[in-house]
């Protein structure tokens, strides 16, 4: 299929927990997002990937699934889920599923039998082996925790965790628990979902034998995230799990894939790849280090821009990235991305225009269309999330005082994008009438899409142009389909870049400093150019030459 629907569409990232309470508990459900389909039915979404709604205790914010086949009770019912597909497939939008199978529960069936002894049939769907001299089988660390491995006195074994120690990690190397895997994958499928997100997917694979790496940790452990991803085997089961799922039924597939070779992508999105698409996180991790947050840094604008573009230029002929600017595991992409003095609507609209017009899919999170931003936490025990307090703790541990780790951890933490959805200046932005699960963001005041739905300039109406015109038959064949061509590389602080297809070529250029700019493209001498969206004031090219002003995004059509 040339044209496949996934190509066309966009796709909106949906955090069920933080979107809309319908029974005033204070926790999102699936009946509050039913009621706000309209919402993005007016802003011209296509396609949702809805974050976990399986049942679970909640450790880690449903990524840590009890059961698979189950809706947890926060969330509603199975009935509940239902209605909500049907309710939006009677809007052409395509419900695309969060999958979890590195991990599951502890309290998940088979764990619960896995860890009653060694001999359980279940035992070997968990990776469990022997300590050293009382203490861990290796110095692996977690992404959540110090160690990646936890001791079970019944049994007296250690199981392994990549995340927290509640998530004990699923054997892949057992084909009986993949068979299981992929049968829960078709059920889901066969109901009529139109795929998965694929959440930690490279972790799958570990490298075996468990053996000690070199530490790169202050206590003396290896940063497991250094060692993951290239194991061999990995690509038999990605290939599998393609071939007894997504495949037969055409569906999409979006993996969470980090460390990937640029030489190696043509296995993981294009024609009968593992995945239909990846998520481009070039620009995501820049500036990270196996330290931890302390020690990492925000990327420049110009940095930034070079990260699209080498995106751009290894996928070109192969496959379609997946392009974000912030999800549920991100801080806000505006308060990340965007120098202080760029951090208003003008600056936001030009970030969201810089990305969302690179060839690709587009992914739009929850109130990323508002403009929603970092939150103020008053202290940590307003942070839920459990790789946030873990993150305080290590720079506690290297010599930053309170204030000085609460200024970190307020960054970089995933509660940024869990805070509650602001619908409205009423209570709690009018995402519940009872206590919200996690604090709303005291910015809903200003910052909330009541204000912004139907009023001119606002940055909800900006993306909804942005939208219509990726939507709109007649750029189609560019926007969509065509190759990104850098220009004005050098420029600091300037992106700019042309889409090329049959039909016409757009140019899409942005200034990023904090003061006027004009810049010359040969190209331009002697073309015309008509403005399709701006940001600003009145742009024009003449003569080959484009004046900007401060943080200044245009997208011109060049004839």
């Amino acid at each position: 299929m040339k044209h496949p629907w996934w190509k066309e569409r966009v796709f909106y990232q949906i955090y069920p927990r933080s979107f809309q309470d319908s029974n005033g508990d204070g926790i999102g459900d699936i009946p509050g997002l039913i009621s706000r389909l309209d919402y993005l039915q007016w802003l011209g979404i296509g396609a949702v990937w809805l974050c976990p709604v399986y049942d679970s205790p909640n450790d880690d914010m449903g990524y840590d699934i009890r059961d698979y086949r189950k809706i947890m009770s926060e969330f509603g019912t199975m009935e509940d889920f239902d209605r909500l597909l049907e309710e939006m497939h009677r809007r052409d939008i395509k419900l695309v599923m969060d999958l979890v199978v590195n991990h599951s529960s502890d309290e998940n069936a088979w764990f619960v039998e896995s860890r009653k002894s060694k001999d359980n049939p279940y035992r070997d769907y968990y990776i469990w082996r022997d300590g050293r001299g009382g203490k861990e089988p290796n110095n692996w660390s977690s992404f959540f925790t110090p160690s990646a491995w936890s001791y079970d006195a019944a049994t007296e074994q250690w199981y392994l965790h990549l995340f927290g120690e509640k998530q004990p990690d699923l054997n892949w190397e057992n084909p009986k628990l993949r068979e299981e895997i992929y049968k829960m994958m078709n059920w889901w499928l066969d109901k009529g979902i139109a795929g998965f997100r694929v959440d930690a997917i490279m972790n799958i694979k570990k490298p075996l034998p468990f053996q000690d790496y070199p530490a790169d940790r202050e206590d003396g452990l290896c940063n497991v995230g250094g060692i993951l991803g290239s194991q061999e085997g990995l690509r038999d089961f990605l290939n599998e799990m393609h071939e007894k799922t997504t495949k037969p039924h055409h569906a999409f597939s979006v993996g969470e894939v980090f460390g990937l070779d640029d030489s190696d992508i043509s296995r993981f999105i294009g024609d009968d790849a593992y995945f239909t698409s990846i998520f481009d996180f070039r620009q995501n991790v820049a500036g990270q280090t196996m330290l931890g947050w302390y020690d990492w840094k925000a990327p420049t604008p110009d940095e930034y821009k070079e990260c699209c573009f080498t995106s751009q230029k290894v996928s070109e002929g192969v496959g379609f990235f997946s392009n974000i600017i912030e999800n549920h595991d991100e801080p806000r992409g505006v308060s990340h991305y965007l120098p202080e003095y760029a951090q208003n609507e003008k600056g936001k609209k030009l970030l969201g225009m810089m990305y969302f017009m690179l060839k690709g899919l587009p992914f739009i999170y929850q109130g990323q269309e508002l403009g929603m931003e970092n939150c103020a936490f008053p202290s940590i025990e307003a942070i839920d999330d459990v790789s946030s307090r873990d993150e305080y703790q290590r720079c506690l541990k290297v010599g930053l005082n309170e204030k000085e780790a609460l200024k970190v951890v307020s960054h970089y933490s995933r509660d940024n994008g869990r805070t509650p959805f602001q619908w409205n200046d009423e209570k709690n932005g009018g995402f519940t009438t009872g206590t919200p699960w996690l604090m709303v963001n005291p910015q809903y005041k200003e910052i909330n899409a009541a204000s912004q739905i139907g009023r001119e300039g606002s940055i909800y109406e900006f993306y909804k142009s942005m939208i219509a015109l990726r939507r709109d038959d007649r750029y189609e064949d560019t926007i969509v389909y065509g190759v990104t061509e850098p220009v004005l590389e050098d420029q600091k602080d300037i992106m700019a870049y042309f889409r090329r297809g049959e039909k016409q070529d757009i140019l899409v250029i942005g200034n990023f400093r904090d003061e006027a700019a004009e810049v010359e493209i040969p190209e331009l001498k002697g073309k015309t150019c008509q403005v399709l969206l701006n940001n600003g004031g009145t742009c024009m090219a003449v003569d080959g030459r484009v004046k900007l002003e401060a943080l200044q995004g245009v997208v011109f059509e060049v004839k």
